[in-house]
């Protein structure tokens, strides 16, 4: 099972990616072995494929290897990634605050935004704890990481967690899912600000819209990084695991209520949304899940 989840969130981040670079994707489909989905351009369509297995999650692209979106999506997965992380580590500033979130992608569940401070100190321990992108995690190790940072760093973090229903209240006043998380990583960024004396900021880019502001510090001259795959920076991978940690256990509790939710937005999911809405109401899938989605409009 966990293995499963590990090649989800790889290639839910393979797709944010490649739509941050304006390519066209469809929704991420569940197989037996694997989760896929197409990218395409005016001439071409790859199909990209996370396999889970015994030997861990392999990422294989199938189409045609000399066409450019090809190159493109290779370079962009295989290549790229590689580069990026090595040079990110040598820039990291020695104090900061990181931000990521968790749940955009998914029909059910909130969107859970966390801001988290490093130190020199704080980047060592975090480190020591096994500290890295979510999305490399298990399940299991989520869980796990994300007890250890919230005993040793109960006060470094600020998150912002949206449930359904105010999910989906604040997105009828934003109506842009990007305008969303804006706010909900400048008001996590602006708490954080108001307890520790820091300049820099490093978010995981989702749009161009600048990250507002506000503290009652005095020094307001903050230089704020936005950057695709950011997790690298560890500030931003434990802001990543206890964004993801509190998305996990909203789904925990519904199971314990009785009700297992898929995450992602893959066939099962809308099949539960078909069968959720059919077995209660619409004025009950708006508490569980993001009612903008296409997969729950298409039966409301």
């Amino acid at each position: 099972m966990d293995i499963k989840n590990i090649s989800y969130n790889r290639i839910s981040s393979i797709k944010t990616e490649l739509v941050e670079c304006k390519i066209s994707c469809t929704e991420i489909d569940e197989k037996q072995y694997n989760y896929e989905f197409t990218a395409s351009s005016d001439r071409d369509k790859i199909k990209i494929q996370a396999y889970f297995g015994k030997k861990g999650v392999k990422v294989v692209l199938q189409g045609n290897r000399d066409s450019l979106l090809y190159t493109e999506i290779n370079q962009i997965i295989f290549e790229q990634h590689q580069l990026d992380f090595m040079n990110k580590k040598n820039d990291e500033p020695k104090s900061y605050i990181g931000s990521d979130e968790s749940g955009k992608g998914d029909v059910f569940g909130p969107l859970v935004t966390t801001a988290f401070y490093v130190d020199e100190k704080v980047k060592i321990k975090l480190t020591q704890l096994g500290v890295r992108d979510s999305k490399d995690l298990s399940e299991v190790q989520i869980t796990k990481i994300a007890k250890m940072i919230r005993t040793e760093f109960p006060n470094n973090f600020e998150t912002i967690p949206l449930y359904p229903e105010k999910y989906n209240e604040l997105y009828n006043k934003f109506n842009n899912l990007n305008a969303l998380l804006t706010w909900t990583h400048s008001k996590a960024i602006s708490n954080l600000l108001n307890k520790f004396a820091c300049n820099n900021v490093i978010v995981d880019k989702f749009s161009n819209r600048p990250i507002n502001i506000s503290s009652n510090s005095s020094d307001n001259n903050i230089d704020i990084l936005q950057i695709p795959k950011a997790e690298s920076y560890i500030g931003v991978a434990a802001a990543s695991i206890i964004a993801r940690d509190t998305f996990n256990w909203w789904f925990i509790k519904m199971k314990n209520n009785l009700f297992d939710f898929p995450k992602g937005a893959s066939n099962n999911v809308e099949q539960t949304v078909k069968f959720f809405i059919k077995k209660y109401s619409f004025e009950e899938i708006k508490k569980v899940s993001k009612i903008h989605f296409k997969t729950v409009q298409k039966y409301i």
